[in-house]
């Protein structure tokens, strides 16, 4: 499709994603067929301009609007579905803040494929909007902070623990605050003063340095890094140790089937999933299902197999238990309510799990359609072959991103650099045949 990627919309603000673009888009929201419309946005400096396309480009078809202003995507999509509104969340997620997004829900969930279709259809100038009689209104305002706060009311969590909290400059800057103060009297944050330009910019996620220095300089217990839209989480143990979406997602299925609360005794993984994780699931008496990479793929095979619990390493991690999409702040509550309950560490409650050497390479730049080249399928189907059970390949082109992921797992790190290697060198040999 044009417009819509892996995860939602996404492009350079004020060159791709403009305000016309945005006011397209509030346009097209009339084929989801609901007469109102909840918009919220993250902290970069070019989304209340975005914001205010939506806007003006949904009434003008007769939607009502709520502008909820800066909240998280978990916390747009609850709201959404809460109040069976249709969804807008403004937000590049962990880009750097020159990047922005949409990202559609329709009552909570995010639009299936066929859906997008429908908006595509209409971006496009294939069809045109169904314009009502009346312009839309703005709606009065709702306390979206407290509306959401109701989904951690079941925890009664106090700890005495030491928690770090990096916010990432992000959509979390009040809302992490604002739950993990009512947790502990300890503590300990940063990432918490957005600018409009420093949303992901050496914190958060993806930048974890600036967690692990704290972690170790205080000697806190644990620390939590969320995104810039606050739906992905990454941890870090007392020692600096580094948690990912994975590990985390084995804590909490171990500790749902402890409860009995773990549907089938299955979660969904993707295909880019540690084979470690795998195989320590698979030693907890807990099967696993591997979509293809993208919190959407995750969402769907958990929907389609009613399980409870899913992800991706990369920090998404959806757990149907708590809310029907990925929520890093409320993933982080519950990790750090298993702590308290098993009176153990992340190390210790990961102790079983033994990674597989891995690595990513990213190819910049370059034809996203190489990965169907018959040289570079040969080439990953003679690895997979070599591999066989002890290793996995994945060579995946990027739906946000001009790059191809190149992706290997396997028993040592020299198994790895090779594949690597000789798949790196089909996709070179694939380009320059097409040139």
């Amino acid at each position: 499709m044009k417009y819509f990627g892996t995860d939602g919309i996404r492009g350079v603000a004020n060159e791709f994603l403009t305000y016309e673009l945005a006011f397209r888009v509030g346009n097209s929201l009339c084929a989801l067929k609901l007469p109102n419309v909840v918009v919220g946005r993250d902290t970069r400096e070019s989304g209340p301009m975005l914001v205010e396309g939506i806007i003006e480009g949904a009434k003008t078809v007769g939607l009502n609007i709520l502008d909820i202003g800066v909240v998280s995507t978990p916390m747009l999509s609850y709201i959404s579905g809460k109040l069976g509104y249709i969804g807008v969340m403004i937000t590049a997620s962990h880009n750097p803040f020159m990047d922005n997004g949409i990202k559609v829900f329709k009552a909570g969930k995010k639009l299936y494929a066929s859906e997008e279709q429908w908006l595509e259809r209409i971006l496009n100038g294939e069809e045109s909007p169904v314009i009502q009689h009346q312009s839309g209104r703005l709606l009065a305002s709702v306390d979206a902070f407290r509306l959401y706060e109701k989904l951690y009311h079941h925890m009664h969590l106090k700890t005495s623990m030491k928690i770090a909290i990096d916010l990432a400059n992000g959509a979390t800057y009040a809302i992490g605050k604002r739950i993990f103060s009512k947790i502990t009297p300890y503590l300990f944050v940063i990432g918490d003063h957005p600018d409009g330009k420093n949303i992901n910019l050496g914190v958060g996620s993806t930048h974890l340095e600036s967690l692990i220095d704290l972690v170790k300089t205080h000697k806190i217990d644990i620390g939590f890094a969320f995104d810039g839209d606050g739906d992905r989480l990454m941890a870090v143990d007392q020692h600096g140790t580094i948690y990912d979406g994975d590990q985390l997602i084995y804590i909490i299925a171990c500790y749902l089937k402890e409860k009995q609360l773990l549907k089938n005794n299955t979660v969904v993984l993707t295909k880019m999933s540690n084979l470690g994780i795998i195989k320590a699931l698979e030693r907890a008496g807990i099967h696993t299902l591997q979509a293809d990479v993208g919190d959407k793929y995750v969402l769907e095979a958990l929907e389609t197999n009613d399980l409870t619990l899913g992800g991706e390493n990369s920090g998404h991690v959806i757990n149907r238990y708590l809310l029907n999409t990925g929520d890093g702040v409320l993933n982080a509550v519950m990790i750090t309510k298993i702590l308290k309950t098993k009176r153990k560490t992340l190390s210790e409650l990961t102790s079983d799990i033994h990674m597989y050497a891995d690595r990513l390479v990213n190819l910049t730049n370059i034809d996203k359609s190489l990965v169907k080249n018959h040289l570079v399928t040969a080439a990953v189907e003679k690895v997979k072959s070599e591999l066989g059970n002890e290793g996995t390949v994945l060579v995946r082109a990027s739906g946000t991103e001009p790059l191809i992921r190149v992706s290997v797992q396997a028993p040592t790190l020299a198994i790895v650099n090779q594949a690597i290697e000789t798949l790196v060198e089909a996709i070179r040999e694939a380009e320059k045949s097409n040139q």
